[in-house]
C-alpha cells in the first residue's frame, strides 16, 4: 500500500500454547512437556511454539503439538481457542504474544519428548506449579473456562469414550469440579437435557458393583444444555 512503512513498527513474534487435559485414574491430568533449552531449560512448560509464517494458529497448535509430545493421533482431540496473552516481558527473548488453546483428550495416549521438549508427561493437574513463563495463568484459565462449559454445553462428553456410563460422565464433572454430586439427581438432570446423550440400544456394562450392568451411552446430537446442569455453590446448591 503506498506510503505505508512496514518498519515503522517493532516486529514481534506468535506462539500458540496448548493446556490440554485429560482425566485418567480418577484424576484431571495435563500434558506438560520439560523444556530442553533456554530460557527455563529443564522448566515444565505447556507444550507449544512459534506460529511459521505460512500456518494458521490451530495449525501451528497441532503440529507442535506432535513435535513436542508425540501426540500425532488427534482424531479425538477437541481443540478450541482459549484467549490471547500479550503481555511485555512474558517471554525474556523478545516480545511475544501468544495464541493459547484448551484441547480435550478422553483416552489419552502414552507420550514421548520430542523437538525442543526434553520429555513430555501427563502430570496431576494440582502438582502442575511454577511453569516456564505465564503457563500457570494459562493453565488456570483453562481449567476454569472448561468448568464453566460443563454447566452450558456437552463439553463433558469430550472426556469420555465413545461409550460411557452415567456413572462416567458424573466422574468428569466431579473431577473438573472438584466437588460430589448427587447421583439420582445428576442421572435425571443427564436424562433430561435433549440431545446430551443417546443410549446404546442392548448395550451394557459390568461397573464392580453388586447391582446390574450399567447402561451405555454417546454423545447426543446437542451442543448446549437445556436445562443447564448447574454446579453446586458453597451454600450446597445441588447439581
Amino acid at each position: 500500500m503506498d506510503g505505508y512503512d512496514t518498519y515503522a513498527y517493532e516486529p514481534f513474534a506468535v506462539t500458540v500454547d496448548l493446556a490440554v487435559l485429560t482425566l485418567r485414574e480418577g484424576s484431571l491430568r495435563v500434558l506438560l512437556v520439560e523444556r530442553g533449552e533456554e530460557p527455563y531449560a529443564g522448566r515444565w512448560a505447556l507444550p507449544g511454539g512459534f506460529v511459521q509464517p505460512d500456518e494458521s494458529a490451530e495449525t501451528a497448535a497441532r503440529r507442535e503439538l506432535a513435535e513436542e509430545t508425540g501426540l500425532t493421533d488427534a482424531s479425538g482431540l477437541h481443540l478450541e481457542q482459549l484467549r490471547t496473552y500479550s503481555e511485555p516481558g512474558r517471554d525474556p527473548r523478545m516480545r511475544v504474544v501468544s495464541v493459547a488453546f484448551t484441547a480435550l483428550l478422553a483416552d489419552a495416549p502414552e507420550v514421548r519428548g520430542g523437538s525442543d521438549a526434553a520429555q513430555a508427561r501427563w502430570m496431576p493437574h494440582g502438582s502442575a506449579r511454577a511453569l516456564a513463563f505465564d503457563h500457570d495463568r494459562i493453565l488456570a484459565d483453562a481449567r476454569d473456562r472448561v468448568g464453566a462449559k460443563l454447566e452450558y454445553t456437552c463439553l463433558a462428553t469430550a472426556f469420555c469414550p465413545p461409550e460411557f456410563t452415567l456413572g462416567e460422565l458424573q466422574q468428569v464433572y466431579e473431577t473438573v469440579w472438584g466437588t460430589t454430586l448427587d447421583r439420582p439427581n445428576f442421572r435425571r438432570k443427564v436424562l433430561a437435557s435433549p440431545g446430551f446423550v443417546e443410549a446404546v440400544p442392548g448395550a451394557a456394562r459390568l461397573t464392580g458393583g453388586r447391582g446390574k450392568p450399567a447402561a451405555l451411552y454417546r454423545a447426543g446430537t446437542a451442543t448446549a444444555l437445556h436445562p443447564p446442569l448447574l454446579r453446586p455453590t458453597p451454600e450446597g446448591r445441588p447439581a
